[in-house]
Formats: structure tokens, sequence, C-alpha cells
């Protein structure tokens, strides 16, 4: 079992900046890849960004240059640096670990963290 608290969430003008953190507790040693997701007003939930264990990441194409992923295994903490926000980056933000044994992959979600950008 994994444990997932996000914070960093707030209320910032269009142009500013945040920053999100994701603690991870419980059996940590197995956690493969962490990410951010969001979930806008009416939306589906979708990928932001992810990190592999090795440090690999990937974003998505409407945040690419404007968000970076990070992680530190020491403290089994992600971040999500997030500049220049608009408007359209509203939304809750969830953070997702991934847990592979063998075959079967385990997802665990944190509670989320709303992100209100305003223009």
């Amino acid at each position: 079992q994994v444990h997932l608290v996000e914070s960093g969430g707030g209320l910032v003008q269009a142009g500013g900046s945040l920053r999100l953190s994701c603690a991870a507790s419980g059996n940590t040693l197995k956690i493969s890849d962490m990410g951010w997701y969001r979930q806008g007003p009416g939306k589906q939930r979708e990928l932001v960004a992810v990190i592999t264990s090795g440090g690999i990441t990937n974003y998505a194409d409407s945040v690419k240059g404007r968000f970076t992923i990070s992680r530190d295994n020491a403290k089994n903490t992600v971040y999500l640096q997030m500049n220049t926000l608009q408007p359209e980056d509203t939304a809750v933000y969830y953070c997702n670990a991934k847990i592979r044994i063998i075959a079967t992959i385990f997802e665990y979600w944190g509670q989320g963290t709303q992100v209100t950008v305003s223009s």
C-alpha cells in the first residue's frame, strides 16, 4: 500500500508559477513511475507529466516547455514546477504512483490539489 499526499496548489494569476509536491509513504521501495494528472471542469482526467525511477520524463504536449517534473527518491517525493500558467491549466491536480509486480501494475492516487489560474 502507498499513501500519497499533495500540496502546493492555490490561486495564481496568468503568467505566474506554482510548485506542487507529492510525498509518498508506505511501500515506497517498490514504486516505479510517479506522475501528475489533472482534471479540469467538465473534462476527463489527463496525464500532465510522468517520471520513472531512473529519471526519464514524459510530458503532455500542452505543458511542454512550461512544466517540469522532478523526483527525490531519498525523500519519496515528486514535484511539479509549473511556470507561465494559463487559465486552461485550472484543474484539480492528482499525484499518481505505480508499482509493477511482474505483469501487474498497481496504481495509487493522492486526494488532489486545486490549481486555479485567473486571467
